[in-house]
């Protein structure tokens, strides 16, 4: 080979190089890389198989260049080649059969090489050139060292997708074993305080007056309702992962459902101070009431857990589209790189003081139920002004009726 031969060629090594290497993604690069390449060694079409997950062989990037650009042809002709190039795990040239057919489109020139690192397969790539001349000694090579950089290029991708999947796998792993770990002590806490009050009042060494006796019992009545919705809520949860959960729609009158739910709240936390924003006329919905009534459930302990002390606002409008139900504390507020994720199933922002327990299924489910309804539900908070829920449900269960008003309403 001639001095400027030889000082071309390792010119044009190192510009592939700087192509491949310059590569966050595989198909970022291939245009720049078959334009390139086609100006050293000329071909018509640049094929590359990858196999899957499955071994499967599939066409992962095409591109005709020159004549014969259809690649439908091609990528059958190809796709037997290639199997064949993995099969053997070697360099395959093929040259147009003498006397078979005289039109050279449909009697082509192939090389073909695998794509493969430290042993490894991954696919494989291929030029084919409709025409002579054929693919010679030098023209070879320097596919052959394409190809070697296409095949670490593929198996650092590779690499990099199972990485984020294990990660994914790992951090869903985690969640899991968070949310056993808070659901022991979300389970021990009512225990131990039933199983106390139950011991103390059983003591036979002394006598409780009756206002006592009472304050015991509604202790231990308001820990076994707290008991008994981590327990639905566990089953919920299993019910929704595996397509079970039934709803039982019918005429509902949110406003109905609303007030029982602040009822509720009011026999356990009384004097709370929540306000109600209800209009005197609201049109039945189709709906679950016992299902929607657990998600306000949900909504409004969460306030008195989340934010102590904190005045409640719950509001709720209705047009000739959908009802809109809003519910605001004005507590410490979620950080706002943590609300993307606040209905997610297991989720607990780590920014939770220690004393704050919860199983991180409630927000999951409630989602569940409303979604169930053809409805969405968002947050929006802002630390240190409290958070809002909003739920928007449609006037019938024909998802088309919904206008999915995706900003919060400002409270006045």
């Amino acid at each position: 080979m001639e001095r400027g031969t030889e000082s071309l060629t390792t010119l044009h090594l190192f510009r592939l190089s700087a192509i491949l290497s310059q590569a966050a993604e595989l198909k970022s690069v291939l245009d720049e890389l078959s334009d390139y390449l086609r100006n050293i060694l000329i071909f018509d079409n640049f094929i590359i198989y990858i196999l899957d997950s499955k071994q499967n062989l599939n066409a992962y990037y095409s591109r005709a260049l020159g004549r014969g650009r259809g690649m439908s042809d091609e990528l059958d002709w190809g796709e037997k080649i290639a199997a064949q190039i993995i099969g053997q795990n070697r360099m395959i040239l093929k040259t147009p059969t003498p006397g078979r057919n005289t039109n050279r489109l449909d009697n082509p020139y192939f090389l073909g090489i695998p794509l493969a690192y430290q042993g490894r397969c991954h696919g494989a790539f291929l030029l084919i050139r409709f025409g002579s001349p054929a693919f010679n000694t030098d023209e070879c090579e320097l596919a052959a060292f394409v190809s070697q950089q296409l095949g670490f290029l593929i198996n650092r991708q590779m690499l990099d997708e199972e990485f984020m999947q294990l990660s994914g796998e790992k951090q869903q792993i985690k969640l899991r074993e968070d949310f056993f770990t808070n659901l022991t002590h979300e389970l021990r806490t009512p225990l131990g305080c039933i199983k106390g009050y139950t011991t103390t009042l059983l003591r036979s060494d002394t006598s409780w007056d009756a206002g006592t006796q009472l304050e015991f019992l509604q202790i231990i009545e308001t820990e076994t309702d707290y008991l008994q919705q981590l327990i639905d809520n566990l089953l919920d949860s299993s019910r929704m992962s595996s397509g079970l959960l039934k709803m039982s729609f019918h005429p509902t009158h949110l406003e109905v459902v609303i007030k029982e739910s602040v009822e509720h709240l009011l026999l356990r936390f009384p004097g709370y101070d929540i306000k109600l924003d209800i209009p005197d006329h609201l049109e039945a919905i189709e709906g679950d009431s016992r299902r929607l009534r657990q998600v306000f459930d949900n909504i409004l302990n969460n306030a008195t857990k989340y934010a102590p002390e904190s005045q409640i606002w719950v509001r709720i409008k209705q047009n000739q589209h959908q009802t809109t139900i809003s519910i605001r504390d004005f507590g410490p507020g979620i950080n706002e790189k943590y609300l993307p994720y606040v209905f997610d199933r297991f989720f607990r922002s780590p920014d939770l003081l220690p004393n704050i327990h919860g199983s991180g299924l409630g927000l999951f489910i409630c989602q569940q139920i409303i979604q169930a309804h053809h409805g969405v539900i968002t947050a929006a908070s802002k630390i240190g002004e409290g958070t809002t829920f909003t739920v928007l449900l449609p006037d019938s269960q024909r998802e088309e009726d919904l206008v999915l008003v995706k900003h919060q309403e400002e409270l006045a």
